[in-house]
């Protein structure tokens, strides 16, 4: 296995099912923020959003935000707002957040999936702890020159990615 390839791609958060998540045994499904969940800088869920998080919760799987934004604010508003818990400053990929998360929820590691854009933080920090990893295409590149880096370096990963399982 390697560390960098995601268990799972889809092309974004919604192709993820409630119902498909709940069949491959998942009951928390850790969320990047940023660029995952919306794009960077939206301060609040739209109604698309919060209907995907009640369908999840319809099949028993919990919604966390885990976002490494250095903005202790910004995850807080936001989950908030969705009325999910979270953990803000994750310092992703290091797994102790992602085991923190699993901790707080009661759920073990087989029970537990990461969905992110980024492979060297979501889809390393994942494999690390030991979850599942969800890989989706970033929601918007535009606005910051090291975004373009970081998805180039990590292009051959996504590819790898691609040809894993389907959720």
């Amino acid at each position: 296995m390697s560390w960098f390839r995601a268990r799972f791609s889809c092309h974004d958060v919604y192709e993820l099912s409630g119902e498909a998540l709940a069949r491959r045994g998942f009951k928390l499904l850790l969320a990047d923020l940023d660029n995952t969940l919306v794009p960077y800088g939206v301060p609040l869920p739209d109604e698309r959003l919060e209907a995907w998080r009640d369908d999840l919760s319809c099949h028993g799987v919990t919604l966390f935000i885990l976002s490494n934004n250095r903005h202790e604010s910004r995850p807080r508003i936001f989950a908030e707002g969705l009325g999910v818990p979270y953990i803000g400053h994750a310092g992703k990929p290091r797994p102790s957040s992602f085991l923190r998360a699993m901790e707080q929820q009661g759920v073990a590691r087989e029970q537990t999936a990461i969905v992110g854009d980024q492979v060297f933080t979501d889809v390393l920090g994942g494999n690390l702890a030991g979850v599942s990893a969800i890989l989706v295409e970033p929601i918007r590149l535009a606005g910051n020159p090291g975004r373009y880096l970081r998805y180039a370096a990590e292009l051959p990963f996504r590819l790898l990615s691609k040809r894993g399982e389907r959720i």
